[in-house]
This record gives structure tokens, sequence and C-alpha cells, in this order.
């Protein structure tokens, strides 16, 4: 009886020399793709729009920033803390910022 459970269990596959460099090799590729998606994702996000943008800084509500605060206090979107907070900006079509409320300059420091 124990022959014919063993039978059915899954044998498990020993991990050899090759096998474990191909397991490297696809995590290595896979570390690669996502850093590839990552710069290219923060490319876009540091390029924005296109010309038809601008910045406009004091409209971003909490959450939902483009990039990083113009004095320094993170580098990343979507960490805007408070609703319009003069130090984060958002792209916003050409001309429209100041009826927005905000400004196309950051503050002074």
């Amino acid at each position: 009886m124990l022959a014919f459970l063993r039978m059915l269990l899954p044998v498990p596959m020993p991990v050899t020399y090759s096998n474990r460099n191909a397991m490297m090799n696809k995590a290595a590729m896979i570390a690669a793709a996502l850093a590839a998606t990552c710069a290219a994702g923060s490319a876009n996000a540091q390029m924005g729009g296109g010309a038809d943008k601008e910045k406009c800084y004091g409209v971003a509500k909490a959450g939902q920033n483009d990039c990083a605060s113009s004095d320094g206090k993170h580098g990343c979107a979507s960490m805007a803390a408070t609703d319009n907070a003069p130090t984060e900006w958002k792209w916003v079509p050409k001309g429209s910022c100041e009826k927005l409320g905000g400004k196309p300059t950051p503050p002074a420091k």
C-alpha cells in the first residue's frame, strides 16, 4: 500500500547545478525586465504629456501629484500628503494652470 501511495506523489526534482543556473538566469531576466519597465515609467513621468502640457504647482490633490515635490520632501508620484500643497504639481493642459488656481512656477525656497 505504501509503495502505491509513493507512486501517486510527485517526486521532487533534485536541484542540480544546471537547474540552479536556469532558475537564476530566469530570475535575472525577470529582474531586468522589471527594472526596464520601472525606468521607462519614471522617464515618462518626468517627460510629461508633451508640448501641450505644463507643470502646475498647488493644484494636486493628496496622493495625486505627478512627480517629486519642489522642496525635495519626496521623489515620487502619488506621495503628496495634503491637497493643493504649493510644492506639489500635476501636468495640466497649457494655459489652464492659473485658471485652476495654481502657479506654473515652483514656490521660492
